[in-house]
């Protein structure tokens, strides 16, 4: 890029902390910094358009988890980090809602309910677990947090009983993501879209950036890419496809709420009359493990087959949009929120959750910098 003078001098000249990411995590951790040093000169890089992983592309689902994921959680963390991760979770939606208030993002505590399919036995477990859980979480809520009623929707080829969470809740991904850009550019937080960061390197003052379209130098680097950070030399990070697609507004849609089957790998809510219906990564792992913003049959026609199957068995509806996000997974569900070098840090690996967890993880990582 031929850059002028004034270019240079105004965008990329001592510049103190470099964000890389311009979603949920990139965009909090620039407003911590603002907060913590008001006179420091910051500056985001987002390669896309728009936010490109998954803040502007996600279900909208302010969750921290169904009884079942909670219980597999169970299977492969300690119950002190299950309970830490919910916990985090709780906190970081909390700091969401704070941050921009519930007006501007559409915030709805419509509750958050489990669908269970007739052909395995994970109602039986969940079932048989759920004291247990709601014993576990009760600190953290002073109240039962799961119950069961009776399916009151119309779903079918499923369970007649349903889980439900009354603390669940859904946002306006749009809408928050719009909010909390207009708040980082009123910071005086500086944003340049449609720029790829390379490589870097550093001595033990600076950190020197080459992008795809300029080079610059910065007094400090924060990762904040989630899905992307791999490419960043970040390994500990996988991408992790997400499909979605919506529906046409129906009428008389009765359907209220955030709803996961299967574990969660399917998700769908309502919005604006319509069905978001996302997930079946779990049916191509492997071929799920990309960072192309792409749509695929397999998984399309899942989808549209669970709609017409279970969902939305005796209604007509029309597909109107399909689209994809992409997630940063890992062997643990904790984020990594650490010091990588000298003058460089990162807040990655949201595992999906990165509504309820990316705003605490952007302000994380701005904490890292010493003051």
């Amino acid at each position: 890029m031929n850059l002028s003078y004034w270019e240079i001098k105004s965008w990329l000249t001592n510049v103190d902390y470099t964000i890389v990411g311009s979603g949920i995590v990139g965009l909090n951790c620039a407003l911590q910094l603002r907060q913590r040093f008001p006179k420091a000169n910051i500056l985001v890089l987002e390669k896309g358009m728009l936010p490109q992983g998954a803040s502007t592309k996600n279900a909208g689902f302010a969750c921290f988890g169904s009884l079942s994921e909670i219980i597999d959680d169970l299977k492969s963390h300690s119950q002190e980090e299950v309970f830490q991760l919910v916990k985090k979770r709780i906190n970081g939606l909390q700091l969401l809602r704070q941050t921009l208030g519930d007006d501007n993002i559409n915030y709805q505590q419509l509750g958050g309910y489990e669908l269970f399919s007739k052909t395995d036995d994970l109602f039986e477990e969940c079932k048989a677990k759920q004291d247990n859980i709601n014993s576990f979480l009760k600190p953290l809520f002073n109240q039962e947090v799961f119950r069961f009623q009776s399916n009151t929707f119309g779903f079918q080829n499923s369970h007649d009983i349903l889980s439900v969470n009354q603390f669940e809740g859904q946002i306006d991904t749009g809408k928050m993501m719009m909010s909390l850009t207009q708040l980082a550019l009123n910071s005086g937080i500086k944003i340049l879209n449609n720029i790829k960061v390379e490589t870097f390197s550093e001595d033990s003052t600076s950190v020197k950036i080459k992008t795809n379209q300029f080079e610059f130098t910065s007094s400090k680097l924060l990762i904040a890419t989630n899905g992307f950070a791999s490419t960043l030399n970040i390994s500990e990070v996988k991408p992790a496809r997400a499909q979605v697609l919506i529906t046409k507004p129906i009428d008389n849609l009765n359907i209220k709420g955030t709803f996961h089957l299967n574990q969660g790998y399917y998700y769908f809510r309502n919005i604006d009359d319509r069905i978001l219906f996302g997930g079946g990564r779990h049916l191509d792992f492997k071929g799920e493990e990309t960072t192309e913003l792409k749509q695929t049959q397999l998984i399309q026609n899942k989808l549209e087959n669970l709609l017409k199957t279970i969902i939305l068995p005796n209604t007509p509806f029309e597909i109107e949009q399909r689209w994809s996000g992409i997630m940063g997974v890992g062997q643990q569900k904790k984020p990594i929120v650490n010091q990588l070098n000298d003058n460089v840090y990162c807040g990655v690996r949201l595992g999906g959750m990165g509504i309820a967890i990316g705003s605490l993880v952007g302000k994380e990582l701005a904490d890292l910098i010493p003051s």
